[in-house]
């Protein structure tokens, strides 16, 4: 079985940077039909470049908050490309919370980004899934794909980070729950659990923070940082039908970060 995505089309947000990027990029070139999904247009454009005028691409601006925006998403999907046949959620939006602050309301932002938006599309999506089923092979071990991009740190306490922190376990949940609610209509629902990419907004960081490349290195047992090309490869293994009877799982993608003890590392 391969991890073969030609042909099928695929929606996939938070496509003007990072990891979003990596796997609507990566997407395109195994053949499938990409709908490049951002709400920073300009952005957009400037990353994708050359690769817009190709007939496999589509791009797409607007808030995906909003009611209007996801219809009119899956309306230019299916005028495009007829079909939608995987969701990738990578649109992620990751800001510091001030634990104490109660006026800080960086924990709701964090979840209406990170969980709410997710969610709405993947109610969308899988609507349309269904409605498509109607005309496939009842042999089809699978009708759809829904990928979602998490973090690590919805399983380790990050106080500074507490409303990503909070969002990213809800969406892990959410993943376990939806992937048993859809099961019986043949949609499967995975998530991808992510630990530090050497995206645009790190290597930024690193810049001005010079010690985070080292502390983050030390505390991975491989002792280096991913690329993204490291993340849009495991996404398009559970988009695709080599993950045939692969729902409701986390694969985390983290050098082992999450294996290690914090205690260990100060030691060493």
């Amino acid at each position: 079985m391969s991890f073969s995505i030609k042909g099928r089309t695929a929606i996939v947000t938070g496509a003007a940077n990072g990891v979003g990027l990596a796997v609507a990029r990566s997407f395109v070139r195994a053949g499938a039909n990409v709908v490049f999904a951002d709400f920073d247009e300009t952005g957009m454009k400037d990353q994708v470049g050359d690769l817009a005028d190709e007939p496999n691409v589509l791009l797409f601006t607007g808030d995906l908050r909003e009611k209007l925006a996801v219809a009119n998403l899956l309306s230019a999907t299916v005028d495009a490309f007829d079909r939608v046949d995987i969701l990738v959620n990578g649109a992620r939006e990751l800001i510091s919370t001030d634990p104490l602050d109660a006026e800080d309301t960086s924990v709701e932002h964090m979840l209406e980004q990170n969980l709410i938006l997710p969610l709405k599309l993947s109610q969308a999506v899988a609507r349309r899934f269904i409605k498509q089923a109607k005309d496939s092979n009842p042999d089809d071990h699978s009708v759809g794909s829904i990928v979602n991009l998490s973090a690590i740190s919805g399983r380790r306490a990050h106080p500074e980070l507490l409303g990503f922190s909070i969002a990213s376990a809800a969406l892990e949940q959410m993943t376990r729950s939806l992937a048993v609610a859809l099961a019986p209509e043949r949609i499967r629902v995975n998530a991808v659990s992510v630990g530090s990419i050497l995206s645009a907004s790190l290597k930024d960081w690193i810049k001005t923070h010079g010690d985070t490349r080292s502390a983050i290195v030390d505390s991975t047992p491989m002792h280096r940082i991913a690329h993204a090309g490291e993340v849009s490869d495991t996404v398009q293994y559970l988009a695709s039908d080599a993950a045939s009877f692969v729902t409701g799982q986390v694969v985390t993608v983290d050098g082992g970060r999450t294996l290690l003890d914090p205690a260990a590392v100060s030691v060493h």
